[in-house]
């Protein structure tokens, strides 16, 4: 892998529901969701979960930036990140933020700000001195920034969730966690959105055996299995699946099980790695 390349993926934090930092999750990592692009020039960043403190962090060397910051949606494993973002207090920085409207009508803007407000947090979002750019945005919008395109399309989750597809000269990876498969159909609005994709980042949190699960079923619970997950590959003609928001109860040794029941149907997937980058060409 070349970082000159002018579109790959940087994974940051890759777990679900809550960061599990430990001996039995070090070769996977325990930080929660956090993916960068670096396409054509420009930073993407999609959710703020742990592992975007861990993003900040190496960007304080390249300073000033600029960076387009994508939320799925607020649940806590996506933006408890934010408030530990250090290029976000430094003036001169840049940071375009979309968001859609919640379903109880709270903007992205207003929904980080919250988490921060006391008694959660000690200090405001308003401490932070970077240029902080809000856009509310809904299912269904295309983005458009120097010759990237950004489609977004809806995710079946508690409170919803967006997916976001992003194209390239003619390459495109498509990101969709946090999102629950129906039982009686495939999902045409994730199939259309991950259409002949490059590579699909798709929430497998679960395995089958534990989704449906008689003692403790994971059904409602809003997230997918890797089962599934090749399903929707397999429909949309996707070309490499990575599977994304490892429940925090696998530890590594799990994951590598899974991953080889994952690559022995589909050899040309894998699963998600903190510090991973992934070229797409």
């Amino acid at each position: 892998m070349t970082q000159s390349s002018d579109f790959f993926i940087h994974f940051w934090g890759v777990r679900g529901s809550i960061a599990v930092p430990g001996n039995e999750t070090v070769r996977y990592g325990g930080n929660t969701s956090c993916v960068e692009m670096r396409v054509g020039g420009k930073r993407l960043i999609f959710d703020g979960g742990t592992g975007l403190r861990v993003l900040g962090k190496s960007m304080l060397k390249q300073m000033p930036v600029e960076a387009y910051m994508f939320f799925s949606h607020s649940h806590w494993d996506h933006i408890q990140g934010f408030p530990f973002f250090i290029p976000a207090f430094v003036p001169g920085n840049c940071f375009h933020i979309y968001g859609a409207i919640a379903p109880n009508g709270a903007s992205m803007q207003k929904r980080l700000s919250d988490q921060m407000h006391h008694p959660n947090f000690p200090v405001p979002m308003q401490i932070m001195k970077s240029d902080l750019k809000f856009t509310d945005i809904m299912v269904g919008d295309v983005i458009e920034l120097d010759g990237i395109r950004i489609e977004t399309g809806p995710l079946n989750h508690p409170n919803s969730a967006i997916g976001f597809r992003v194209t390239y000269n003619g390459k495109t990876v498509v990101y969709a966690t946090d999102t629950e498969h129906y039982h009686d159909r495939i999902d045409e609005d994730l199939v259309h959105l991950a259409r002949d994709a490059d590579v699909l980042i798709y929430d497998a949190c679960y395995t089958d055996e534990e989704y449906y699960d008689e003692k403790a079923p994971k059904i409602g619970w809003g997230h997918s299995t890797w089962q599934e997950a090749l399903k929707v590959v397999d429909a949309a003609r996707v070309k490499q699946a990575v599977m994304f928001h490892h429940d925090p109860n696998h530890d590594d040794d799990c994951l590598d099980e899974i991953e080889a029941q994952v690559r022995s149907v589909f050899p040309n997937s894998l699963l998600a790695r903190e510090g991973m980058i992934l070229p797409v060409e």
